[in-house]
């Protein structure tokens, strides 16, 4: 029996899959067996040695990574390739967007965007009672956790106050799902404090969802709109992301001789590698696989042009960290004022690099870089531009830190601010410790308390409750095991909460 026939026999007869997820790894074991695009020597070396990542996207990219249809216009117009009329109930709605989630494919082969949905269903619900509202939505949030068992499904709501936002806090509240993920969309302009608020102590019963800095996002897509989708990745609405390729901050430290020829020739080296890996990927799915003849394009839920790759990094503290110690630096990233000077220092070359560098295939011919949150066999690397978990200093400190890196990652940048249980009790310090770190310029506010049952990975969440059944029994979540994964290899349960009382503020603190 050759190799791929054991693998293929190993997952026929796990008993921890199910019947889908088997499918999925046939599917998956399938395109291994495709040879890879032509590559250079030096970047077929660099993949090998990882330094460079391609995120097992697939040696013959046939599907974008993420894609964002305008649900929208699909409720307002129909569908000839479903035979969809328009939408004009509530009823309706939520059925249709149901019907079409299954046509959207993702790296994940499941829909990583769901639209803004209290914008998708406002014009339904003129004659709906809030009671009927609940109930409709509730369901509709159960649905969604059933059929599509992926903690990278993602829902937004916000910034405007409505009757589908209050009343999905509510849901989040009382169901304590994994999917979908969700970020709501603050704006100080037009979010009141009230509704903040109400946001922040949702997230205090559920660790949802993120808060994402609408004014900071809409800036950078003021042709397209946009979406948070997967984890907390920002992406053109009608659009979405070709590829994610990643560069290993650390391993390119550790080919650096000095600071000066990390910057001069080490990083401009690895950047260049990374572009062709790029061109490479991209001309496959816009030219060859076809993807762009589908009833997604020609429907014009989505436009090829508004495509672009995801330029993601990761190692940065590990980076600074080895920097630090060719130059005779005491200290580490997160603790040390020239390591927390160098590290944005790193983010800004990185920003220049990618704005001034043109791709065929991307929105505006640029790819957009990306505060990639690692996955699951990351052992030594810590997510984006992350401190390391443990090595976290107070929650004031953190926030200010991490908010010097945010305006450089228009594509997505989060840190996973870990606070003490505590705070269930203290909500309004969780208030303010946000409206703080948005109003210096966090692009995302994303926290993790401790000791609840669901738990943030990296952007996505798993439950405490599945780590502890998943090797008995499997999971119905596709991503349990990936969260599993993290947990035994990059220390996530490792972060160390701390307590934020009221009259602590980031902009107190400036």
């Amino acid at each position: 029996m050759t190799l791929i026939q054991d693998r293929l026999l190993s997952i026929a007869t796990d008993p921890l899959l199910s019947f889908k997820q088997k499918s999925r790894q046939f599917a998956l074991s399938a395109d291994e067996q495709l040879p890879y695009l032509s590559l250079s020597d030096g970047l077929s070396t660099a993949l090998e040695s990882r330094v460079v990542c391609d995120m097992f996207e697939g040696h013959a990219p046939f599907k974008p990574r993420y894609v964002l249809p305008d649900y929208a216009l699909f409720l307002k117009q129909g569908s000839c390739y479903l035979e969809l009329p328009p939408a004009d109930t509530l009823d309706e709605a939520l059925t249709y967007l149901g019907i079409l989630y299954h046509h959207v494919p993702s790296v994940t082969d499941l829909p990583v965007f769901l639209g803004h949905i209290d914008r998708l269903l406002l014009p339904y619900i003129d004659d709906v009672s809030d009671k009927q509202l609940y109930q409709k939505l509730k369901l509709f949030w159960i649905q969604l956790d059933r059929t599509l068992p992926d903690a990278f499904v993602h829902a937004n709501i916000g910034p405007e106050d409505n009757r589908i936002v209050r009343a999905i806090l509510a849901i989040e509240a009382e169901l304590k799902q994994t999917v979908p993920n969700l970020t709501f969309m603050y704006d100080p302009a037009i979010t009141s404090d009230d509704l903040l608020r109400a946001v922040t102590d949702t997230l205090c019963q559920c660790n949802k969802p993120h808060i994402a800095n609408n004014p900071l996002h809409e800036a950078q897509f003021t042709d397209t709109g946009f979406g948070i989708v997967s984890c907390y990745n920002a992406l053109s609405l009608g659009g979405g992301a070709n590829t994610l390729v990643r560069l290993n901050l650390r391993k390119v430290a550790e080919q650096s001789d000095s600071l000066e020829d990390f910057f001069a020739h080490q990083l401009p080296r690895y950047s260049d590698l990374m572009f062709e890996l790029i061109e490479a990927r991209t001309d496959f799915l816009h030219n060859r696989s076809g993807f762009f003849n589908s009833f997604l394009v020609s429907e014009g839920l989505i436009h090829e042009d508004r495509f672009s790759p995801m330029w993601g990094v990761f190692g940065l503290a590990q980076a600074v960290n080895h920097l630090g110690s060719l130059a005779n630096k005491q200290g580490s990233y997160g603790n040390s004022e020239w390591h927390n000077a160098l590290a944005p220092r790193i983010s800004q070359a990185l920003s220049d690099i990618v704005t001034e560098t043109f791709v065929t295939f991307g929105y505006k011919n640029r790819a957009l870089l990306h505060s990639q949150a690692g996955i699951s066999t990351d052992s030594e690397e810590t997510p984006g531009t992350r401190i390391p978990y443990g090595e976290e200093p107070d929650i004031i400190s953190h926030v200010k830190i991490a908010a010097s890196h945010h305006a450089y990652y228009p594509s997505g940048i989060s840190d996973v601010l870990q606070l003490d249980q505590t705070v269930v009790d203290n909500p309004e310090s969780v208030f303010q410790l946000c409206k703080g770190a948005l109003q210096i310029g966090m692009r995302e506010f994303t926290v993790n308390i401790a000791h609840q049952d669901l738990v943030r990975v990296t952007g996505f969440m798993i439950k405490r409750s599945d780590i502890e059944k998943l090797q008995a029994e499997g999971s119905r979540s596709n991503t349990a095991a990936l969260g599993v994964e993290a947990v035994e290899k990059t220390g996530i349960l490792n972060r160390r909460p701390r307590v934020v009382s009221d009259e602590l503020t980031v902009s107190d603190y400036q």
